[in-house]
């Protein structure tokens, strides 16, 4: 379950956890110049609004209303970056994409969480809390493009680059959480860790058109190889959510 709180996008999970939970809102940020030269990761400038779409049904375009989710407003060429946070630490498997275009392997969207295979395949997701944030388009080893507003039609965003249609725009996302069993057996151990360490330390409006994103400036950024493994994610209780971009 994903609800619309006052810091962001909450995940829940609570069928498979009391602790599973974690918090993930969307930064707005300097955009950098797209020269293909390598720039640091700017700052975040505060959160952009998140409005529920069934709150203004009446003025959304008619596909935001079969989606549903939530809406949030960028200017044209607006640059952001999605922050995640958790309390607990409780671990989930996140895939983003934009306009259906996986962030994190260029890939058309799917449900099912792809691990990496030798050189064949890469990593489709993020882990959190492992993964603090993510700025753009992951494009090889340690870099990204910045994600960057741009109205759905002219061409731009990722989704017309790579598929030719300008049908989705927006951000989507499933989150998937550790399973209970594996999230208890990993306390348990930290737990006796830090036993251990204890002792030794004691010793010692109407809507325009919609837009989606598009690669932007480079800038380098590591996606965290997943530690626990695939089968680590319970697949069967994932929490989803469809974010427009108003223009």
């Amino acid at each position: 379950m994903i609800e619309l709180g006052r810091r962001g996008l909450t995940v829940r999970a609570d069928k498979v956890h009391e602790d599973a939970q974690l918090t993930l809102d969307f930064q707005r940020t300097l955009r950098i110049p797209d020269d293909n030269r390598e720039y640091l990761l700017p700052p975040g400038l505060g959160s952009f609004s998140l409005k529920h779409v069934d709150d203004y049904a009446s003025s959304v375009p008619v596909a935001w209303k079969v989606h549903g989710g939530v809406f949030l407003p960028m200017y044209q060429a607006e640059a952001m970056w999605i922050n995640f946070r958790s309390t607990v630490d409780y671990p989930f498997a996140i895939k983003i994409a934009t306009g259906k275009i996986n962030a994190i392997s260029g890939e058309a969207w799917s449900n099912e969480l792809q691990g990496r295979s030798g050189k064949e395949k890469r990593q489709d997701y993020v882990v959190v809390p492992e993964q603090p944030w993510l700025d753009g388009y992951s494009i090889g080893e340690g870099l990204i493009r910045q994600f960057v507003a741009m109205p759905l039609g002219a061409g731009y965003t990722a989704e017309e680059q790579l598929t030719g249609e300008a049908e989705h725009g927006g951000i989507q996302m499933i989150a998937y959480p550790m399973k209970r069993d594996r999230y208890e057996e990993m306390c348990k151990r930290r737990k006796s860790l830090h036993a251990q360490e204890a002792a030794v330390y004691m010793c010692c409006d109407m809507a325009p058109p919609d837009m989606g994103l598009s690669p932007g400036g480079l800038m380098r950024q590591e996606i965290y190889e997943d530690p626990y493994g695939i089968d680590a994610w319970d697949t069967e209780n994932p929490s989803r959510c469809f974010v427009h971009i108003l223009n």
